[in-house]
């Protein structure tokens, strides 16, 4: 078994990676630019606000669901059909949509069809109702209608402004319940029915996706009996659609994800896990395992269900650095989590309300004060979340503070994102990890036929030098990114680094 391992592992240092120049900004709208003065984020402040994402050098923008829920963050639907009134209308989506593809920029939507509020008119209608048309729509545990399966067995939750709501499970068993998720997806990718798709979402994020949904097998083989076959539905309306699905189990690499349930790509969790450890040997077997060929993996440090990388690293500006060449250099499609590029802070409470995971969802930081034009704070005052927000004045994180700062995270971020547009081994290249002789530095080679970028990163708050033997011939080396300098001797590399520093070398 060791052998066969060591076997598996030498061969995925070797892949061949795939061509992938996206990358993704993962906003929670309704935190991020309030543009009618509401306190909500919404549709228009997104459009406004384009240009510094354009700036910025994200390429694709994924949008947190958009339909109408009883619960602040919309992942649990009231009604497919339309949009949270505080995020605008379907109009003002168009627009946006619209002057994102005019940028040659795209726009994803995350949306979770497998449960529904209890609310929605499938519920409503069919609760203790067998005769109701929509009787097989919501997943009963009898044949009179009294016992939905409910979200993980709890039968009410309550939300940040202490309401209580219910969740239950959607039948993704009946064949009308996989025509109308088709449908109601159909419409984003065409709204207007007319064969093109300048109008349309360029892909979709399904969360929680599952095989046996919740593990309770009930609803099971959903990944060749229900996703397949409707993935390949859209896909006949628009062959360039992607799919991203979210692993639920987050120890997955979800590789049965895209061969069985035909997504185009998942999140590198282990990977994002690894990142975190600063763990030389943990971040390699993750980023080997990762990358192997027709593997189309998301990177990404942080999201809206995780502690936010700052506070992962209590602030450590060498680590937020290290991180972000990591979450960007290493191979491919990084997903930049709004506010991730500013080194935002927040970590969730504890209990049974939604509202405690607010403190990873608070409002974008524009400005040096905690005010200001866009702001969007519509939790103000409700709870345990607003007394310890973390969007505080003057403490250096805000797009304000960083923008002129020629060393600031959010620069260091441009200089990334710049980096990697500007190289096609960074941006589209395989993926190598290369050994050295210290166990604190992680060094990698990013390649095409006719590029090799090789990145080193200390990860320890100490000084510290590496060597490289190179089995390919070079001449010369150009240092894109760093502080130290590199030397070569014959096919040797010797460099010196600094606490957490990043080096990225054009070799030639």
């Amino acid at each position: 078994m060791k052998k066969l391992l060591l076997i598996l592992l030498f061969a995925s240092r070797f892949s061949t990676g795939y061509a992938q120049p996206e990358v993704i900004y993962h906003v929670f709208q309704r935190s991020f630019f309030d543009s009618n003065g509401d306190g909500e984020g919404d549709l228009t402040g997104m459009r406004q606000k384009l240009d510094y994402l354009q700036n910025l050098g994200v390429t694709s923008i994924l949008l947190t669901p958009l339909y109408v829920s009883d619960f602040y963050h919309n992942y649990f639907a009231t009604d497919f059909e339309n949009i949270d009134p505080a995020y605008g209308t379907m109009q003002d989506y168009l627009l946006l949509v619209k002057e994102v593809h005019r940028r040659k920029m795209k726009i994803y939507q995350d949306v979770e069809m497998q449960y529904v509020t209890g609310k929605h008119h499938w519920f409503t209608d069919s609760y203790k109702n067998p005769a109701s048309p929509f009787s097989k729509y919501i997943y009963y545990e009898d044949a009179q209608n009294q016992q939905p399966y409910w979200f993980y067995g709890v039968s009410e939750f309550t939300t940040y402004n202490n309401s209580k709501q219910q969740i239950v499970v959607v039948n993704m068993k009946n064949p009308a319940v996989k025509q109308y998720t088709l449908d109601v997806l159909s419409r984003w990718v065409d709204p207007n029915g007319d064969g093109r798709f300048d109008d349309g979402v360029d892909g979709f994020r399904l969360d929680h996706m599952m095989d046996d949904l919740d593990y309770a097998g009930k609803l099971t083989h959903l990944f060749s009996e229900f996703w397949a076959p409707l993935l390949t539905e859209l896909r006949r309306k628009n062959p360039a659609l992607q799919i991203v699905a979210e692993q639920a189990n987050w120890g997955s690499f979800g590789y049965d994800y895209i061969s069985e349930g035909k997504v185009d790509r998942v999140f590198a969790f282990r990977l994002k896990f690894a990142i975190e450890s600063f763990d030389k040997k943990k971040i390699m077997l993750a980023a080997d395992s990762t990358f192997g060929p027709g593997k189309q993996q998301v990177v990404f440090i942080e999201n809206h269900d995780t502690k936010r990388f700052a506070t992962t690293v209590n602030q450590d500006p060498g680590k937020l650095r290290a991180g972000a060449a990591m979450n960007i250099l290493i191979g491919g499609i990084p997903s930049i989590y709004y506010g991730q590029e500013l080194g935002m802070t927040g970590a969730q409470l504890k209990g049974m309300t939604d509202g405690n995971d607010i403190p990873i969802r608070e409002a974008f930081e524009w400005y040096r004060a905690d005010t200001g034009k866009g702001m969007a704070f519509w939790y103000k005052n409700t709870g345990p979340w607003w007394d310890s927000s973390q969007v505080k004045p003057n403490d250096g994180i805000s797009v304000e503070e960083q923008q002129k700062q020629p060393n600031s995270l959010l620069n260091y971020y441009k200089e990334l994102l710049h980096l990697r547009k500007a190289y096609p081994a960074l941006n589209k290249g395989g993926y190598q990890s290369v050994p050295n002789n210290n166990d604190h530095v992680y060094s990698f080679l990013r390649h095409t036929n006719n590029q090799k970028i090789l990145v080193l990163i200390n990860l320890s708050p100490t000084d510290q030098s590496a060597e490289i033997n190179m089995t390919d011939p070079f001449k010369h080396i150009k240092k894109l990114s760093g502080t130290s300098a590199p030397a070569k001797t014959q096919q040797q590399i010797k460099t010196p680094l600094s606490p957490y520093e990043c080096q990225v070398l054009l070799l030639r």
